[in-house]
């Protein structure tokens, strides 16, 4: 038997939310020990035991056969049949990835400009002469 899925292992509090009605029966959210900084979904489409908590610590899933997982939580454990996928947020490292864009010179100018003008003496008064006449 090869087991296709490496052993997923959270750090800390997880939580575990339940879908009655639609195709997920189970989704645990919490940081996974490899990213830490970012917070990972576990999701089962399949219903949990009836035991299950609303709140893991520092559990483990792994997988034992095709579609069949044990998710270890300290001195508890439990089964759960069912597909499973892992969604990593990756908002993050995808934006720390592209480089800046490069700001074009005429329009660095023209910005330059319109805040030096808008900054004048001469411009405020114009402005706030035109502000005076226009108020009943």
């Amino acid at each position: 038997m090869i087991k296709t899925v490496p052993p997923i292992q959270f750090r800390g509090w997880i939580a575990c939310r339940r879908d009655g009605e639609g195709p997920l029966g189970l989704i645990l959210i919490g940081a996974t020990v490899d990213q830490p900084g970012e917070v990972a979904q576990l999701a089962f489409s399949a219903q949990p035991p009836p035991d299950f908590p609303d709140a893991l610590e520092d559990a483990c899933v792994e997988e034992l056969a095709d579609r069949r997982y044990r998710i270890v939580s300290g001195a508890r454990e439990w089964t759960i049949e069912g597909a499973m996928h892992l969604h990593r947020e990756v908002g993050k490292a995808f934006c720390k990835a592209l480089p800046p864009r490069a700001v074009p010179l005429r329009k660095r100018l023209f910005w330059w400009l319109a805040l030096r003008l808008a900054g004048s003496s001469v411009v405020q008064r114009v402005i706030f002469r035109k502000s005076e006449s226009a108020a009943p």
